[in-house]
């Protein structure tokens, strides 16, 4: 292993989900990025959107952690490189603290990163004191920052959340249920960046309500190892990858695309909303996204769905995660009913549903290796196509979700973490 570099990190993580985790994150990293300090964030956990914003809030990529998907020793790296630039490191963990197998606890615990429990204050008072000892105390060997809390309602309320912590638990202010402050969300969680024209007073407004409660103060520096050598990657080299991203397809981990970038791929970024030709590449890679949003105007676009057929027949590689296998069904149903007819590639429609149809991390065993990655859908699928694979996950639950091939086309709901096998990434998309 290399040298241990020293950094000020810690892990941000609540008792559940939609305690207001991501906003506290952001208007941390924006904080300390107003006070001209380099900051680094990362993300607990299988997510796209959350790391959309914390990007913008940090003017850093941000890059997922996770012990089971990503690995530890990958996580080890990620973290290891950062601290060789960063002033700060923050962390944001995903649902509760300790839910899931790994946790966000078993995260902060394997390297030494201290927890700040962001507790929401709505509607509470002494209680929050309660709340707050039970994450310090629960996990006697868990590293504990102290607490924020989020949706304060009045400096009062925030004396009261203060007063009622105890056996020395540190207080580290809170922030405030004002309007302009709070991130919006849809179906599948928060609004991608690129849609929120004032992110950035919002999260300049979060930082400078966050400033005047907490103590600016960096947290203690954690040592991170570095990582052991890497196995030498498989070579995509002069291989040209098509890439969909527009407003429809954007859900993307950025490690896949820097992977495919250091096995010598070269990527071609298309839209197949507003583009009328794809780019002169050899494969094509279609991720997630919101085309249920955009069904009729990607229906409209017949040059991009002849071209998508065309290159299809011509026996070149192509994957399709989540959103990108709904674009290649016959047809695609929103929640209001409306039907568009897409590429037709395979056989079969998605319905959209109100309700969340999948949530899981998955592995797969695919002919080329085993990939990592998970699932989060709101839609239903219906085909008679036979999958030559599903997913297994971790926790058990709903999940398994079914991967379908036709030729060089490998689809399914299952968003892949490439680096998790970079040898059967590469065979996906290589010629």
């Amino acid at each position: 292993m290399s040298d241990p570099r020293q950094c000020p990190a810690v892990l941000i993580a609540a008792p559940a989900s939609g305690q207001g985790k991501t906003t506290v994150t952001a208007a941390l990293a924006r904080l300390h990025r107003n006070l001209g300090r380099k900051v680094r964030v990362f993300k607990c956990g299988p997510d796209f959107l959350d790391p959309m914003i914390l990007e913008r809030a940090s003017g850093a990529p941000v890059y997922q952690l996770d012990l089971w998907m990503i690995g530890a020793q990958e996580s080890r790296r990620l973290l290891w490189e950062a601290a060789a630039e960063a002033d700060l490191i923050l962390i944001e963990g995903v649902m509760g603290l300790f839910d899931g197998t790994p946790s966000s606890a078993d995260l902060a615990r394997h390297f030494g990163v201290p927890v700040l429990a962001v507790i929401d204050g709505t509607a509470m008072a002494q209680t929050f004191g309660a709340l707050a000892l039970g994450l310090a105390r629960y996990q006697a060997d868990l590293p504990f920052a102290g607490v924020l809390a989020n949706r304060v309602g009045s400096l009062r309320h925030a004396q009261l959340l203060e007063g009622s912590l105890t056996e020395g638990l540190r207080w580290y202010g809170g922030l405030s249920r004002e309007r302009g402050i709070e991130l919006p969300s849809r179906h599948l969680g928060l609004v991608q960046a690129s849609e929120l024209n004032d992110l950035d007073q919002r999260l300049d407004a979060a930082a400078e309500a966050l400033a005047g409660s907490c103590d600016a103060a960096l947290p203690p520096a954690v040592s991170f190892d570095g990582p052991a050598l890497p196995a030498p990657l498989p070579s995509l080299a002069g291989v040209r990858i098509g890439v969909a991203h527009d407003e429809a397809f954007a859900f993307i981990y950025g490690a896949n695309l820097d992977l495919l970038r250091a096995m010598g791929a070269q990527l071609e970024f298309f839209s197949p909303l507003h583009d009328s030709e794809l780019p002169q590449v050899d494969s094509l890679y279609l991720p997630g996204g919101y085309p249920e949003l955009h069904h009729h105007a990607l229906a409209a676009n017949t040059p991009m769905l002849d071209a998508i057929r065309a290159h299809h027949s011509a026996g070149k590689p192509l994957l399709a995660e989540c959103g990108g296998m709904l674009y290649l069904l016959e047809n695609l149903t929103d929640v209001a009913g409306e039907r568009a007819a897409l590429v037709g590639l395979l056989t079969g429609e998605a319905v959209m549903q109100k309700r969340l149809a999948a949530l899981a991390l998955q592995a797969v065993e695919l002919p080329e290796g085993t990939l990592r990655g998970h699932t989060y859908h709101h839609s239903l699928t219906t085909s008679e196509l036979e999958p030559i694979a599903r997913g297994l996950s971790p926790n058990g639950g709903r999940g398994n979700e079914a991967v379908y091939r036709l030729g060089r086309l490998t689809a399914s709901y299952v968003h892949f973490y490439f680096p998790s096998d970079p040898h059967a990434a590469a065979a996906l998309l290589r010629p």
